[in-house]
C-alpha cells in the first residue's frame, strides 16, 4: 500500500468512517494514519495475579489471565449493565459493561481462558474493572509489549471509533505499506544518528522496547522542529533580503556627548554586548529585527536610547512605542531626563495629548526638528508622518499586533531598524521559535549598585510583623506597594479585595497618605493617583495588577502581594520588579494562606529562592507544564506540533535550528534537496509564510 492511498480503502474503514477521520483528525491517507501518533503507551508485557493487586503500586492498567465464572445482566433498557466475575485461581474481580451488555455476555465463554486488560478500582475492599479489553490467550500474545493509546475526539468516540480500533487499522496497514521515503537530508540523519523515517513510523506505533521508542520519539520531535525552524528561517531570510535598511556607519556627536556627560552608570558587560550586536545589524544594509530580552531593571531602556542616538547621529529620527500611556510617559520622563542636556528634542504623543500640542508635534516630525518621538498607539495614526524615520523601538511587543507594528515600518521610504523589547523572560531557544524572524539579544546582568530584592513568604498569622516592617520603612521615608487580586469583595471568595484593603490600610497607617489604582478607573483618575505616588505625595499605593508593568518609583522599597498563591510565577516576578529600582534594600512580601497545596508552596518558594527572571521563567514552565503556556505560544505557529514541545524540548530546538541553518547556508532554495522541499510544501502550503516565500 502506498502512503498516499485514500484512507477509505483501508480494511475496516470505508467511506463513512473516512469522512469522520478527515473531519475530526485531518486523516486523509494511509500516510496520515501513520502520522497519527499515540499520546501515551501501556505495557502489555506483565500478567498480574488478582491476589497481588495493591492500590498504590499498580500501574494505570493491568493484565489478568483467567476465566469468567459468572455473568449477570442487571437492570432494564438503557440502565442495564453486565456484571461478570473473573477468576484467575488466586482471587476474583468484578468486571462491568454498561454498553451492549447482552451482546458482550453472549460473547464470553466460561470454558475459554481470557486475558483482560483495564484499570482496576478498589471500593469497600473489592476490586472492579469497567469495560476491560478482552482477548483470547493467542490474541493477547500478539498484543504483548508497549501498546499505543491514540488521541480521539468525543465525536469519534460517540461513533464507536476507539483507540483499539485505530490500533487495529494501523496493524492492518503497517505490514503492507511500502517503505516510507526519507524527508530529511542524509547528512543530517547520519550526522545526528537519527533513526530512518520508515523505521521511526513503525517503531512509534509498535516499539520493541523503551529504547527504540525513545529514539523514534526524538526523531519525530527533531523532524517537526526542523521544518518549523526551516520555515521561520526561510521567511526571515527572504524578508531580510527584500527589505533593505539604513546603513548606520558612524558613531557621532550625540552618542559621544551622552556617553561622556550623561551616562548614569558604567554599562554592564551584557549591555555592551547587546549594543555591539545591534550596531553590527545596523551596518549591514538590511532592516534589523531584533528582540531584546532583559529582566526588570536590567537597563533595556538605556540600551534603546544609545541605539536611538546612533540613528540620530546618522541623520534619521527614532520612535519608541509603548502599550500604555503610563508606560509611554515613564519612558518619556526617563529618556528626557537622561538626554535633554545634550540637545536631543524628545516629544511625547498619546491619546490625551492636546490638539494644539499634537499639531506642533506633527510639524516637528515633518521638518525633522523632533529627533525622538515616544508614545502609545497614537504614533501609528495616519496623520503622524516623519521626515526620515530610521529606528523604531517597540516595548512589550506581545501587546501589539503585527499590523500595528507594520504601520510604523511603512512611515519611511527605507524600512527602519526595529528593536523589540520585553521584560517577560523566555528561554532563548523558545524565544527564537516563538518570535520567529527576530534575532535575540539578552541582557543578563543588573546595573552596578542594584541590590537584589529580598523576597519573603509570610502567612496570615504573621501579618502583624509585616505591618511593623512596613511602618519602619515608611518612617525611613520609603514608599510601599500593596497589591490585591480583586477590586471589590466577592461573597463566594475568601480572597482579599482592594476596596477592603484600602479602607483598612488607610486606617492602620493614618499618619501617611494612601493612593489607589485599579483597572476599572477612568484613565485620568488612574493617572492622577499614580502621579501622587510617583511624586512622593502618597506614601502607599494600594493597587491591583494594573501596576505590573510601567511604574518606576525608585523610592518604593516594599511590595506586598496579597493572596500571592493566586498569581502565576511570571506575574509575581513582574510585580516584584516594581521595587529594587533604587540603591536601597527592597523587599517583596508574598502573603499567603497557610493551607496551600504542595505545588503552590513550591511555586512561592521559587520566588523566595531567586530574583533571576530566566530561572523563574524556566521554573514556571516546569511547574505548570506545557498546558496553557505552550498553548499560548503554539497558537501563533503555522503548524501543529504533534510530538515536540516548545516548553520541554529546548535542546532539540537548538539542534533542529542549527541543522536548518546549515542546510539553508549550503542550499538556500532547497533545489538540491527535493524531498525536503516537498515535505516543507506539504506542511506549510496555504500558510501566510508559504505564500511569501514559495
Amino acid at each position: 500500500m502506498a502512503p498516499d492511498t485514500d484512507i477509505k480503502f483501508v480494511k475496516g474503514i470505508g467511506p463513512a468512517r473516512a469522512l469522520l477521520l478527515r473531519d475530526e483528525l485531518g486523516i486523509k491517507t494511509a500516510g496520515d494514519l501513520l502520522r497519527h501518533y499515540p499520546s501515551h503507551y501501556v505495557d502489555r508485557s506483565a500478567i498480574y495475579r488478582i491476589s497481588d493487586l495493591r492500590g498504590s503500586d499498580l500501574p494505570a492498567a493491568v493484565q489478568l489471565r483467567g476465566r469468567f465464572i459468572s455473568t449477570s445482566v442487571q437492570g432494564e433498557g438503557r440502565k442495564s449493565r453486565l456484571v461478570a466475575i473473573f477468576s484467575d485461581g488466586t482471587g476474583t474481580i468484578e468486571t462491568v459493561w454498561f454498553q451492549r451488555p447482552r451482546q458482550v455476555a453472549r460473547a464470553l465463554n466460561p470454558d475459554v481462558t481470557y486475558v483482560i486488560f483495564g484499570k482496576p478500582v478498589e471500593f469497600n475492599r473489592h476490586w472492579s474493572i469497567a469495560h476491560p479489553e478482552v482477548d483470547t490467550e493467542s490474541a493477547a500474545t500478539d498484543r504483548k509489549g508497549l501498546r499505543g493509546v491514540y488521541p480521539l475526539t468525543e465525536k469519534l468516540r460517540s461513533r464507536g471509533i476507539s483507540s483499539r480500533l485505530i490500533a487495529a487499522w494501523i496493524d492492518e496497514i503497517l505490514p503492507i505499506t511500502a517503505s516510507i521515503p526519507e524527508v530529511l537530508p542524509h547528512e543530517i540523519t547520519a550526522g545526528l544518528s537519527l533513526m530512518p523515517l520508515d523505521q521511526t513510523l513503525r517503531a512509534i506505533h509498535r516499539p520493541a522496547n523503551m529504547l527504540e521508542l525513545d529514539k523514534a520519539r526524538y526523531r519525530l520531535k527533531f523532524e517537526e522542529l526542523f521544518f518549523l525552524e526551516l520555515n521561520i528561517l526561510r521567511y526571515s531570510r527572504s524578508r531580510n533580503k527584500a527589505l533593505r535598511g539604513h546603513i548606520f556607519g558612524k558613531i557621532g556627536q550625540y552618542f559621544h556627548d551622552f556617553y561622556s556627560q550623561c551616562l548614569p552608570f558604567e554599562l554592564t558587560g551584557a549591555q555592551k554586548r547587546v549594543i555591539k550586536e545591534i550596531r553590527a545589524d545596523m551596518a549591514t544594509g538590511r532592516q534589523m529585527n531584533r528582540l531584546l530580552q532583559g529582566d526588570v531593571g536590567s537597563g533595556k531602556t538605556l540600551v534603546a536610547l544609545l541605539c536611538m542616538l546612533i540613528a540620530i547621529d546618522n541623520g534619521t529620527q527614532a520612535c519608541l512605542m509603548a502599550p500604555t500611556e503610563i508606560l509611554a510617559t515613564q519612558h518619556f520622563q526617563t529618556i528626557s531626563g537622561l538626554a535633554a542636556a545634550i540637545g536631543v528634542n524628545i516629544r511625547l504623543l498619546t491619546g490625551s495629548t492636546p490638539a494644539r500640542e499634537r499639531g506642533e508635534i506633527h510639524a516637528g516630525l515633518l521638518d525633522g526638528t523632533i529627533h525622538i518621538l515616544i508614545g502609545t498607539h497614537a504614533v501609528i495614526e495616519d496623520t503622524v508622518r516623519f521626515a526620515n524615520l530610521g529606528f523604531v523601538v517597540i516595548d512589550e511587543q506581545h501587546r501589539f499586533g503585527v499590523a500595528q507594528r507594520a504601520k510604523l515600518w511603512n512611515k519611511a521610504a527605507i524600512a527602519p531598524h526595529v528593536l523589540v523589547m520585553t521584560a517577560t523572560p523566555i528561554p532563548r531557544t523558545l524565544a527564537m521559535t516563538v518570535y520567529g524572524d527576530l534575532d535575540v539579544s539578552i541582557i543578563d546582568e543588573l546595573p552596578p549598585g542594584r541590590k537584589p530584592v529580598l523576597t519573603l513568604l509570610r502567612y496570615d498569622s504573621q501579618r502583624q510583623s509585616v505591618y511593623d516592617g512596613i511602618h519602619r520603612q515608611l518612617l525611613q521615608g520609603r514608599q510601599v506597594y500593596i497589591v490585591y487580586p480583586l477590586i471589590d469583595e466577592n461573597e463566594k471568595s475568601d480572597l482579599h479585595s482592594l476596596e477592603q484593603g484600602y479602607e483598612f490600610i488607610s486606617h492602620l497607617f493614618k499618619d501617611f497618605k494612601v493612593a489607589y489604582v485599579h483597572g476599572r478607573m477612568k484613565p485620568a483618575e488612574k493617572d492622577r493617583q499614580m502621579t501622587r505616588f510617583a511624586s512622593g505625595d502618597a506614601h502607599i499605593l494600594v493597587a491591583t495588577t494594573v501596576i505590573e508593568v510601567g511604574v518606576n518609583v525608585p523610592n518604593a522599597s516594599v511590595m506586598v502581594i496579597e493572596n500571592a498563591e493566586r498569581f502565576g510565577l511570571s506575574q509575581l516576578h513582574q510585580l516584584r520588579g516594581r521595587v529594587g529600582r533604587g540603591a536601597d534594600q527592597s523587599y517583596c512580601i508574598l502573603m499567603s494562606k497557610e493551607s496551600i497545596g504542595k505545588d503552590t508552596r513550591r511555586r512561592l518558594e521559587v520566588m523566595t529562592s531567586t530574583t533571576d527572571g530566566f530561572i523563574v521563567s524556566e521554573a514556571d514552565l516546569k511547574l505548570r507544564g506545557p498546558g496553557d503556556i505552550e498553548g499560548t505560544m503554539q497558537s501563533g505557529l503555522p503548524i501543529e506540533l504533534k510530538m515536540a514541545s516548545l516548553v520541554t524540548d529546548g535542546p532539540v530546538i537548538e539542534s533542529a535550528r542549527a541543522a536548518a541553518i546549515g542546510l539553508l547556508d549550503s542550499d538556500p532554495s532547497l533545489g538540491s534537496h527535493p524531498a525536503v522541499r516537498a515535505r516543507w510544501a506539504e506542511l506549510f502550503a496555504g500558510t501566510q509564510d508559504w505564500a511569501r516565500i514559495s
